[in-house]
């Protein structure tokens, strides 16, 4: 595979120098000015812009404490919403913010203020969407990591910050510290990107990555938890749902298709055991959680699933909480984001740099974007794994209900030393669409002899574009 790897560049350096008219407002100097013209150099450096924190958690704190440290000339943090304030405030992480900043937990008190940009860092869509709508109608920009806002939000949101010449920023939506936004409008735009795949969910690769040296997922997810890579319900992570937004973000700026998140399929990972990954060793694969969309005419194929990924892949390479991009190109070819896509520090730099270019009036590539048809089917090579009470004429069933649906199989595997009652088994099949062979997997899952459901993995296919 022919890719062009990009080491992570700071954002604002992926941004254009260009003020933007949604932000002539932040930069006005006392004094006159001309009304419909940018702002000068001059007027930008004099003008200092307020900045509000909403959500003093980890990533509110590792903000507070990188403007804190940096000092950055221009930008003040003057107040910092939070409920339950007093308790944020007495806290350890409270110590690098400045003396003068209003602490608050009434929103009102925000939405009143001469703050100029607001951060919001509380996640969620309500009562944070209104929040946001009444900031950005009183005339404040906002800089925003939430990425189910703006999966199910984001385009409406837009709209309304242009109406009121102020910007809506979400570079730290997506990846944390890892610029995969700034780096596709900034750096890509004048590409025609056709696909996406990659890992956007750190703790799903943590839990995978640890599996592929032999641990069983219950006791990695609970390891994942203690550490804190895993809420105590881990559905968002595990079920795919949070990659399933970050997937959305991705498709409207790199594809310029809206998807509705709830329509695009995804595909647990806690079905996955540690037999699987000493199958996908046998196939020269591994395995991970994969968020895949390819645009066909009107259609978006788009799915998050653990998926079998070829070692060839830079996809295989990422461990840990790491999280990696691959946008594929019909012009450039491939392009690989890789770095921390997690923690209060790596994403507290994506959201300063988003701060950043709003509070310097830097422009962001608007490109058309049209509603799309979102379908889950991929035509691809398909990873079954079987568990049976052992006996004769599994093999022959399972041909032929494949058969039934015009599915060819190509290749069977069992490992040696598994009881014959209960025995784990993998059959791959030449590429079929996978509603196609979903087909033949309901009517497999009624055999008496299968002990449990069979699972169906794709397997991402590597293609080596020159």
């Amino acid at each position: 595979m022919a890719t062009r790897k990009q080491t992570a560049p700071a954002k604002t350096a992926l941004r254009s120098s260009a003020p933007s008219k949604a932000t002539k407002n932040l930069s006005k100097a006392p004094g006159k000015q001309t009304a419909g013209k940018a702002p000068s150099p001059s007027a930008s450096a004099t003008r200092t812009v307020k900045v509000a924190i909403l959500g003093f958690g980890t990533v509110g704190s590792s903000v507070a404490a990188v403007l804190a440290a940096q000092r950055f000339a221009g930008v003040q943090l003057t107040h910092i919403f939070n409920r339950g304030v007093e308790r944020k405030r007495s806290s350890l992480a409270a110590k690098a913010v400045p003396a003068e900043v209003v602490w608050t937990d009434r929103i009102d008190v925000v939405l009143r203020s001469d703050v100029d940009v607001v951060i919001e860092l509380m996640g969620g869509l309500d009562p944070v969407e209104g929040w946001l709508r009444k900031a950005l109608a009183a005339g404040k920009s906002v800089v925003t990591a939430n990425k189910q806002l703006i999966a199910y939000r984001g385009a409406s949101l837009a709209r309304l910050a242009a109406r009121h010449n102020v910007q809506l920023v979400y570079g730290a939506a997506v990846a944390g510290g890892v610029p995969v936004i700034p780096g596709i409008l900034q750096g890509l735009g004048g590409d025609k990107v056709t696909r996406l795949s990659g890992i956007v969910n750190g703790t799903c690769n943590y839990i995978l990555s640890r599996m592929e040296s032999g641990a069983e997922y219950a006791d990695v997810l609970a390891d994942a938890q203690q550490l804190g890579y895993a809420e105590a319900n881990p559905s968002a992570d595990v079920d795919g749902l949070d990659a399933r937004a970050k997937l959305c973000i991705l498709s409207r700026i790199a594809l310029h298709a809206e998807l509705d998140p709830d329509a695009v399929a995804t595909q647990t990972i806690s079905s996955i055991e540690a037999v699987d990954f000493s199958y996908a060793k046998e196939l020269n694969c591994t395995i991970r959680q994969v968020s895949r969309a390819q645009a066909e005419g009107a259609v978006v194929h788009a799915r998050v699933a653990p998926m079998l990924v070829p070692l060839t892949s830079p996809i295989a390479w990422s461990h840990g909480t790491q999280n990696m991009v691959v946008v594929s190109g019909e012009f450039g070819g491939d392009v690989v984001f890789s770095g921390h896509g997690a923690g209060g520090h790596p994403t507290a730099v994506a959201v300063v740099s988003d701060l950043l270019a709003v509070a310097q009036g830097c422009r962001t590539v608007a490109l058309p974007v049209r509603n799309r048809q979102v379908v889950g089917d991929f035509m691809a090579p398909h990873y079954l794994r079987f568990v049976v009470d052992d006996k004769p004429g599994i093999v022959s069933a399972i041909a032929g209900a494949l058969a039934k649906v015009g599915v060819n199989i190509d290749s069977i595997l069992q490992r040696p030393g598994y009881p014959k009652d209960r025995l784990p088994f993998v059959v791959t099949t030449e590429p079929c669409l996978t509603s196609t062979l979903e087909k033949a997997v309901r009517a497999l899952a009624k055999l008496d002899c299968m002990l449990e459901p069979p699972l169906m993995l794709q397997v991402l296919v590597v293609d080596d574009k020159e």
